[in-house]
């Protein structure tokens, strides 16, 4: 879905002299996460004079930031009857709006991840490993403007490149943790789609069960497909790591990967479908020679020098 328009169309609802929070939004579009993503999309708003973005204000009254500049933020308030004065909004109570029509997506494309988690095979379901293909997606500084999406493929046994593949596109959903996957999955389909070889195994970058719903971007993509698939991520979304395996709900849904000594941060490694976390890590230090394993590594050099 178009996660900037739902955005957009929420604000439009605030009533002249009246203004709402990022969390308030945020909280529409059905998941308190968002409000960093709300606090991006109002900055990266292409028309204040069609979507008041400038409406937007913290919940303490303060006004945040503004495309244009803090000066036209409180010129449009004052001229909807919104009174500024040092920085916050007078009567913030007496002007707060938070009574939104909405369909609360984010709830929706959460209880689909859930739905979907149940198809997730977190077992070894492929015959053998030749090749192994990584995917990554690599943006600009707008959001608005086409990000990249990377794919390549490494001979298993040699590390020799195979066959590359590049997609260009818009961006329709902001980055908000936990719906990653609603951010590139289609940007990953879509490459995945111009390969001229079937890989044996699919490393994606972002996290397979280690996530909340125990179905991220890995899962994602591999149950879509039914296509095995490795998650591998460079940040900890989730979990508390004893010794090295990373624990979520009293379950081992990840590992740490350290690929040399050298390496202060690990990598965070995670069945995606049809592949048991044995194997995955596994393969990722088999094709590890630095931080990144080498298939992510060459598919994010690869995004980020065709943007």
């Amino acid at each position: 879905m178009n996660l900037f328009a739902y955005t957009y169309d929420l604000v439009r609802q605030i009533p002249p002299g009246r203004v709402s929070t990022y969390g308030t939004v945020a909280t529409a579009l059905g998941d308190i996460r968002a409000a960093r993503a709300v606090g991006r999309m109002m900055n990266q708003n292409p028309d204040p004079d069609t979507m008041p973005c400038f409406k937007i204000v913290y919940a303490d009254g303060r006004l945040g930031g503004f495309g244009r500049g803090i000066e036209d933020k409180i010129k449009r308030l004052q001229e909807d009857n919104v009174q500024v004065d040092q920085g916050k909004i007078v009567d913030f109570d007496d002007v707060f709006f938070d009574d939104f029509t909405t369909t609360y997506p984010l709830k929706e494309l959460r209880h689909e991840q859930e739905t979907l988690a149940r198809k997730v095979k977190s077992t070894d379901r492929f015959d053998g490993i030749t090749t192994v293909a990584g995917f990554d997606v690599a943006y600009p500084e707008s959001e608005f403007e086409e990000c990249c999406g990377a794919c390549v493929v490494i001979d298993y046994k040699t590390g020799e490149i195979q066959e590359q593949q590049t997609v260009f596109t818009t961006t329709e959903f902001p980055y908000i943790p936990t719906y990653l996957t609603f951010r590139e999955l289609p940007v990953i389909q879509a490459v995945y789609r111009k390969l001229h070889m079937e890989p044996s195994l699919l490393m994606i970058d972002g996290n397979g069960i280690l996530h909340p719903s125990c179905f991220g971007i890995a899962s994602h993509m591999g149950v879509s497909l039914d296509v095995p698939t490795i998650g591998v991520a460079k940040s900890l979304l989730q979990g508390k790591i004893r010794e090295k395996h990373v624990i979520i709900k009293g379950e081992v849904r990840g590992q740490t990967v350290f690929s040399s000594p050298k390496v202060k941060k690990p990598i965070y490694v995670s069945s995606g479908h049809r592949v048991s976390l044995e194997t995955a890590v596994q393969v990722v230090h088999h094709l590890s020679t630095y931080k990144i394993p080498e298939p992510l590594r060459q598919a994010h050099i690869l995004a980020t020098t065709s943007l």
